[in-house]
């Protein structure tokens, strides 16, 4: 949830919809909570025997951010809440069951087990995240533990400069110090990233971080459900745009102990003392003609005219139409006061209600905003480094989990290890390993467009001291056949092992492909452009160098082809479809001409139409009904 009110809807117009590419390269801190209970609903209504969604959903993200994306996520897990966001999710807990909270005693509200729901369900969310965190580690993925919430570290690792980027949907990471944010992930379109960033948020709204932390104060969020009464998010943003970051804190307090801000001159002003003059008043404004509207009486424009109106007499003074608004000075000079007058009087009503509230502002929550330790320091501070998968330990941990076959795990890991493997050629060019110890590189087979970007098909040959496939499918590849892709398991109705949810859903990564040429087994698979490139910069130079030479061969073919049909005629029947030349279309010599003399030459055509109509012309029953001829004509 984060800030209350709809806050991403006010965040939204300034979004930023980059492509798969933005995050190439980069580190970005993900809120796992946010990844666990991230489409789990979709998935378990889309498949009711789903194992586990959570682990599915973790896994596959993960491969298709680190591999398919190219980024580097750092991972991030909740601690103990905070006591105010307890207070919180009990209060949330009895609002959706329709059981007033405020009614209770607070003594019998907290010793009847208000908590105890949010307890249970806290206990099974801890399950899961326990199962993700052992999946990730697994994977090789760092794991950062945040002593209350995790954006909170996500966006304080974004705010040092460890990372780039927050991945999360709880609006509040800007309130803990994140710059740049993503929202809604999907990889499988050519947009895939709603990314918010606060330089933007700030050219556009003029709100930074405090006065994010005042609107939050005034309309609510995770930590208290309320806010002050009266407060909604253009209200909010309306109050909190008259301050200064540096004062707008400052500013809440006095009014919290009843002072009123916006006296200059008038110090320690409480909202009550305020006299009445301030707020009340008559607004002296000049007669105006009733006939046209401007300054002046009507009997003094019916002896002197009217200088708005340039005539000389009340006959021809200008009727002012329907909805006339005067605009001389001194109108706009009494419609300025009114509206000075109606915006102090809004504000008195507003500081009112804030002056209402008990212990306004929390300041329990302005910490909880503000503060920079957000590391949970006794579960240790690792590194934020990136290691090699335990390929067989996750292969375990997956079919025990999962119930996914061995070579289903495999397939789904050939692009996490395509994408190391690469990057361990790229920076130490004499590294030796095979890819999955069975797999050298190739050649590059072409240039691949999917969901709008260009990568590279490489083509990995079998290595002569490899082990046997342990990636093929089901369906082994015999030697001569041609597969241009494994066949994927097939699904398993009966222990729900493989259940065929939506690729968008999931983020499945692309299974590769596996050929056999030559009784040689090779392996293709969809790698970044400029990773190939470092890793392999003579293979990719000559690739290139032939794709020129296609292209140059492509152009010589299409001129010649253009230059020959410009001068001859092509022979034969020409295809339908296909527009004729101005010589075809109009004849050269006209058949079935006519040699009698003092005639002109009728063409085939015209003739057998004439000749037609002549018949009909003499045809006796044409006189006769359709209907009737058609009867004479078949007796």
């Amino acid at each position: 949830m984060g800030v209350g009110g709809s806050f991403w809807d006010l965040l939204k117009p300034y979004a930023r919809h980059e492509g798969a590419g933005y995050l190439r390269g980069r580190r970005v801190a993900v809120d796992l909570s946010f990844w666990v209970v991230s489409h789990s609903t979709a998935i378990r209504a889309r498949s009711p025997g789903a194992r586990k969604p959570h682990l599915r959903n973790t896994f596959f993200r993960t491969l298709c951010l680190f591999a398919k994306m190219g980024a580097f996520p750092v991972f991030v897990v909740d601690g103990q809440p905070s006591p105010l966001k307890s207070q919180a999710r009990a209060a949330r807990f009895f609002r959706g069951s329709g059981m007033d909270l405020t009614a209770l005693p607070s003594t019998v509200a907290e010793s009847s087990g208000a908590a105890t729901p949010v307890k249970g369900r806290n206990a099974a969310f801890t399950r899961c995240v326990e199962e993700c965190v052992e999946l990730l580690e697994y994977l090789g993925m760092p794991v950062l533990w945040a002593k209350g919430e995790a954006e909170a570290l996500c966006a304080q690792l974004n705010n040092e400069g460890h990372v780039d980027a927050c991945i999360t949907a709880d609006s509040d990471a800007f309130l803990f110090g994140a710059k740049t944010v993503i929202k809604v992930l999907k990889s499988n379109c050519k947009e895939p990233f709603e990314c918010y960033n606060i330089a933007d948020i700030e050219a556009g709204l003029g709100l930074k971080r405090k006065q994010m932390v005042a609107m939050a104060l005034l309309i609510g969020s995770d930590h208290d459900l309320h806010g002050v009464p009266g407060f909604g998010l253009e209200t909010a943003l309306r109050f909190v745009q008259l301050f200064d970051e540096d004062e707008i804190l400052d500013k809440l307090r006095e009014i919290g102990r009843g002072m009123y801000p916006f006296l200059e001159g008038l110090d320690n002003t409480h909202i009550d003392d305020i006299p009445s003059s301030f707020t009340k008043g008559s607004i002296v404004k000049s007669p105006h003609c009733s006939h046209c509207g401007h300054p002046g009486s009507k009997k003094n424009h019916s002896k002197v005219g009217c200088n708005y109106c340039l005539v000389d007499a009340l006959k021809n003074c200008v009727e002012k139409p329907a909805g006339f608004k005067c605009e001389c000075p001194g109108c706009e000079k009494a419609h300025d006061l009114k509206e000075q007058r109606k915006h102090e009087n809004w504000q008195i009503k507003v500081c009112r209600r804030i002056a209402a509230e008990t212990n306004f502002p929390n300041e329990e929550i302005i910490k909880l905003y503000l503060r920079d330790d957000n590391l949970d320091k006794e579960k240790g501070v690792p590194l934020l480094s990136w290691n090699k998968p335990d390929v067989e330990a996750l292969v375990d941990f997956l079919t025990y989990s999962q119930n996914w076959e061995p070579c289903y795990i495999r397939q789904r890991m050939l692009p996490m290890l395509s994408t190391i493997y690469l990057r361990e050629v790229a920076s130490s060019p004499s590294t030796p390993l095979l890819l999955y110890d069975q797999y050298e590189f190739d050649s590059i087979q072409r240039i691949k467009i999917r969901h709008g970007h260009p990568y590279y098909l490489v083509k990995w040959k079998r290595g002569t001291r490899g082990m046997n496939s342990s990636i093929s499918s089901k369906k082994p590849v015999t030697e001569g056949e041609t597969s241009s892709e494994v066949v994927v398991l097939d699904e398993d109705e009966d222990d729900g092992a493989v259940v065929s949810e939506s690729s968008e859903l999931l983020d499945e990564p692309d299974v590769p492909q596996v050929l056999t040429d030559d009784g040689c087994c090779f392996l293709l698979t969809d790698e970044d452009i400029q990773l190939v490139s470092s890793a392999f910069p003579k293979e990719t130079a000559r690739f290139q160098e032939q794709q020129r030479l296609k292209e140059a061969k492509s152009r010589s073919r299409k001129s010649k082809s253009s230059t020959s049909s410009a001068f001859e005629t092509p022979k034969g029947p020409r295809p339908s479809g296909v527009q004729l030349s101005i010589t075809e279309f109009y004849r050269r010599s006209k058949k079935g001409l006519s040699i009698e003399s003092g005639k002109k030459p009728v063409a085939e055509g015209e003739a057998s139409k004439e000749g037609s109509r002549k018949a009909s012309d003499r045809d006796p029953n044409n006189g006769q009904p359709k209907s009737t001829r058609r009867r004479l004509h078949f007796d």
